[in-house]
């Protein structure tokens, strides 16, 4: 993973965009949505760079960029006609730790911006490490489909009961059980029934157990598609042998992951309402399935 995807806080934020042409607008009218601090430099402005700045949005300076206006901000876009100028200031923002992207030519990027799909609170970025931003655009279209706006107000609703939430139920994964019982009834959905299904996702946030097996001779690309999102679920991973690399991708990444046990531990757990996964030789995956009827076995096209 040459990019690692991370979030930042926007708040006071100082970025630099160079350029106010087309390419620059695309970058301001993402960076607008957020709190950075936003000033542009160049000598040719575009109308709709110049409407962000009469509504007090940017800072603008008409005018051409200087070595000495490379300094003290966070971020730094150029967007220039001129590569060569676009290199040459990305090599002195590098010198000074600043992190800097250079639109269209990701060896002189410290980072890059993904494609994404904003929802309010929820965001989903894509990005092929710059290989191939014409397929980010292609999947970002398709996310575009299936999430529905409502999921922006809901999630500010979401936002406001978190206190009221942590307040009634202390334990982590009494929280996270009563989360799953709110969006299982509500959906995705914001309406005048989000609020009923918020009161009645009180009264029934336990759940029974649950055990999947997997031999570990079964790769991820051949689990059914149904698996997904109960490997999403699990609380608990218990390993024979070894986990292959793109399996564990797939698993829930603050689920526990720890060595096979006995099986009253099994038991125990599995008891107590937690969800389980074993991984194991097809040997032990026959013997677990006589011993725990009730567990779902994760098989190549079926569960």
């Amino acid at each position: 993973m040459q990019y690692f995807p991370l979030f930042v806080d926007t708040k006071n934020l100082s970025v630099l965009i160079v350029g106010a042409g087309e390419v620059a607008s695309r970058k301001l009218d993402l960076l607008a949505r957020t709190e950075a601090e936003i000033h542009i430099i160049a000598p040719d402005i575009a109308d709709d760079i110049k409407a962000y700045h009469q509504q007090g949005r940017i800072t603008l300076s008409c005018r051409e960029v200087s070595d000495s206006d490379i300094a003290d901000y966070d971020l730094i876009y150029l967007a220039t006609a001129n590569e060569q100028l676009n290199i040459d200031l990305a090599n002195i923002a590098t010198s000074k730790n600043i992190w800097v992207n250079v639109v269209d030519n990701p060896k002189y990027c410290r980072f890059i911006t993904p494609s994404i799909v904003d929802r309010g609170r929820l965001i989903v970025a894509i990005s092929t490490a710059g290989a191939a931003p014409v397929f980010a655009r292609t999947i970002r279209s398709r996310l575009e489909t299936i999430l529905p706006q409502s999921l922006a107000p809901l999630f500010d609703y979401v936002a406001g009961k978190r206190h009221e939430v942590q307040a009634k139920l202390v334990n982590g994964k009494d929280r996270r059980l009563f989360w799953e019982r709110f969006f299982n009834l509500n959906q995705d959905r914001f309406d005048s029934r989000t609020e009923q299904h918020y009161i009645d996702a009180y009264s029934s946030y336990n759940s029974s157990g649950e055990l999947l097996l997997l031999d570990e001779n079964v790769t991820a690309e051949l689990l059914p598609i149904a698996a997904m999102p109960l490997l999403q679920k699990l609380d608990t991973v218990f390993i024979e042998n070894s986990l292959d690399e793109q399996t564990n991708e797939l698993l829930r990444r603050d689920a526990s992951r720890s060595a096979l046990p006995a099986l009253s531990v099994i038991t125990e757990q599995f008891e107590r309402g937690e969800r389980l996964l074993i991984v194991a030789s097809t040997e032990k995956i026959l013997t677990l399935k006589s011993h725990f009827p009730m567990a779902k076995h994760l098989r190549p096209g079926a569960l």
